[in-house]
């Protein structure tokens, strides 16, 4: 424990002109008088630390010295690639590692770049998840995350509707989308690709044995596939609307799916008062309702029927809530 923090307090003296006690011990969670101690350890076994007195005073390395102990482990290395989604490594349990290998990466850039990891940070931000949502870790995140970067397969329970099954599974990749995780694997028995949902596990066992990856498999290529198939197979329902040029603008943001920008690539020219008459495959009425309303008067439903009576069912409400008081 002791060996590790003195290699961090060098890597730190290294990445910056010079350090006080009290900087240190909070970046080592210390008390000053350890990284006294410390310095006076390192001092001794030939590391050039000199401490600078007085109340401007601290830590520094003097005359140049540079450590070798700068190379990335893999898991570092590959952990140092994702260290723009802070959340998302805490919650796979690769904060430590992301964080030593930027320290290592800090010691060993020339001193004219070692401020390019504040820069960044305070100009790019990844905030995953939805807007209103409590974002919950899956508690089996971290035990799925080693199997996926040691290419181990698991045995997994599984929640399907009411029941749970059993799966024996190759995982290949994880997915964070809007604040959920996604789990790409290779089902062992069928040797075909599946999406699972983290937060649906029950319980992962890993296999001792590595599995060999199939040399094309592109994760990003994947999920963006099997994206759009389910963005479709949701759409079960049609329905069609009179839309007008505002409604036109606003429909894609409305539905949010790819299958509102075709349809109005397909629908007929504009009428008289620049009103389009569009198809559009839907969730269900519900779902639509629901999403249509966000358009207000700019949108008329023709059919289903029943769903245009709702609407109007809708209108009138409105229409009382907002009469005038006094009013007919």
């Amino acid at each position: 424990m002791r060996a590790a923090r003195l290699i961090k307090m060098v890597l730190l003296l290294q990445s910056r002109p010079s350090m006080t006690a009290a900087e240190l011990a909070r970046e080592l969670e210390v008390s000053e008088r350890t990284v006294t101690r410390d310095a006076q350890a390192l001092s001794e076994a030939g590391v050039p630390v000199y401490a600078d007195r007085g109340r401007a005073g601290g830590y520094r390395l003097v005359g140049g010295y540079r450590t070798r102990l700068t190379g990335l482990h893999r898991g570092e290395a590959e952990a140092l690639f994702l260290s723009g989604v802070p959340g998302a490594l805490r919650e796979m349990g690769l904060e430590d590692a992301a964080s030593a290998a930027r320290l290592k990466v800090s010691a060993a850039l020339l001193p004219s770049l070692r401020d390019a990891s504040r820069t960044a940070s305070q100009r790019f931000h990844l905030d995953a998840p939805n807007w209103f949502r409590e974002p919950s870790t899956p508690a089996l995140l971290p035990a799925v995350a080693d199997a996926v970067w040691d290419d181990r397969p698991i045995s997994a329970r599984y929640r399907r509707g009411e029941d749970e099954v059993v799966r024996e599974l190759e995982p290949y990749g994880l997915v964070l989308k809007a604040g959920v995780w996604y789990l790409c694997a290779r089902v062992a028995r069928e040797a075909s690709f599946r999406v699972y949902r983290i937060d649906r596990f029950t319980a992962v066992d890993a296999d001792g044995e590595r599995f060999e990856r199939e040399p094309d498999f592109d994760l990003p290529a994947f999920w963006e596939e099997r994206a759009e198939q389910f963005a479709r197979s949701i759409l079960r329902a049609r329905v069609v609307v009179r839309l007008s040029p505002d409604g036109v603008s606003a429909l894609p943001y409305a539905l949010g799916s790819p299958a509102a920008r075709e349809a109005l690539a397909d629908a007929d020219a504009p009428d008289e008062g620049g009103w389009v008459t569009v198809a559009l495959a839907v969730e269900s009425e519900e779902v639509a309702r629901t999403q249509l309303a966000a358009l207000g008067p700019e949108v008329e439903v023709l059919a289903p029927q029943s769903l245009r009576e709702r609407f109007a069912a809708d209108a009138e409400r409105l229409a009382r809530l907002y009469r005038p008081a006094g009013g007919a």
